[in-house]
């Protein structure tokens, strides 16, 4: 029996095959269409979903299920991405559950969050996570998938978890995608960072290599930068800030025991992410600090939680296989 699992994010879109033991077989990746509408973007996943069947040796209608982790909002009551923040405005609305499973000729398709996904994979396919754990993601966004004494947290919309769109800074200096002022997004993904950078430079205009005039200048360039430039220093230790303020919110919301990271900016950088986070949350945390780590799964953490769902009906739970006939 095959399966297919599918990460659709703001930068990339990617699909994977497995088997029973969930076991990767195929898999097909792009970049995600940044317009001209929602369509474009739901035909890049049945490409990369039609490709990963092509590397499996399979054909599309073999699979018997399939997950999608996805950008949100969600709304699952039509399986659909509903105004992504971080892709442009004309991308309205991305259809992913009806135009998938006619591709597939099959109505097992499960959709949710990316974040979500990615804690049913860290979960699904690591024995050393606990039942209470997040799964944070800093990447083109900021997102969190919850565990909580062994339950998965989605919501009844499939929306839990956007705790990017947490206000961290009530003076609202910077403005999210979403269109609203002060959230963490703002200030910490890797298409604000360099907004953000520009801002803060703007109030003190101080020498830096970095191009923070380049329409082109990104996270890349101040990470790239960091140790050799002041400013680029700063313009770090405030992102780490964030994070921290970020994370220690998810800790009294949840108490988890590990805040597993992933995403392309902590996956990236993770001594200049993760260290200073771990620094500062026992200064903004009145409980236990849980162990931060980046995640083992790499850049595969949310394509593999994908994949799970479809092998367990979307519920994640590694039981359910471990105990079929």
């Amino acid at each position: 029996m095959y399966y297919v699992g599918v990460d659709l994010g703001a930068t990339n879109v990617r699909a994977a095959v497995g088997d029973e033991s969930a076991a990767v077989l195929g898999s097909a990746s792009r970049g995600t269409p940044r317009g001209p509408n929602g369509i474009a973007v739901t035909e890049a996943v049945l490409e990369v979903v039609r490709g990963a069947c092509t590397d499996a040796g399979i054909a599309p209608s073999e699979a018997i299920a399939a997950g999608i982790g996805s950008i949100g909002p969600l709304d699952l009551a039509e399986g659909v991405v509903q105004g992504p923040a971080n892709l442009p405005d004309t991308v309205e609305r991305i259809p992913l559950v009806g135009p998938v499973g006619r591709l597939l000729d099959t109505d097992e398709v499960y959709l949710h969050n990316d974040t979500i996904a990615g804690v049913i994979g860290e979960r699904f396919h690591s024995e050393r996570n606990p039942d209470d754990m997040v799964y944070l993601t800093i990447s083109s966004g900021i997102g969190a998938g919850v565990a909580v004494d062994g339950n998965i947290l989605s919501g009844w919309d499939g929306n839990a978890g956007e705790v990017g769109h947490m206000t961290v800074d009530p003076h609202g200096f910077m403005t999210c995608g979403c269109g609203l002022d002060g959230h963490w997004e703002g200030y910490c993904s890797g298409n604000n960072i360099p907004k953000y950078a520009r801002e803060l430079h703007e109030e003190d205009p101080i020498e830096t290599i970095l191009p923070i005039e380049d329409p082109d200048f990104s996270a890349v360039d101040v990470f790239e930068a960091a140790g050799e430039d002041t400013f680029a220093d700063h313009v770090i230790d405030q992102v780490a800030h964030w994070n921290a303020m970020g994370i220690a919110n998810i800790i009294h919301a949840y108490a988890p025991l590990v805040v597993s990271v992933g995403g392309a900016v902590a996956l990236n950088n993770p001594d200049r992410v993760l260290d200073p986070i771990r620094e500062k949350l026992p200064e903004m945390v009145f409980i236990n600090v849980p162990e931060v780590r980046l995640t083992d799964l790499g850049d595969d953490v949310v394509v593999k939680g994908a994949l799970a769902s479809a092998l367990t009906g979307g519920t994640g739970d590694r039981a359910r296989v471990e105990n079929a006939p």
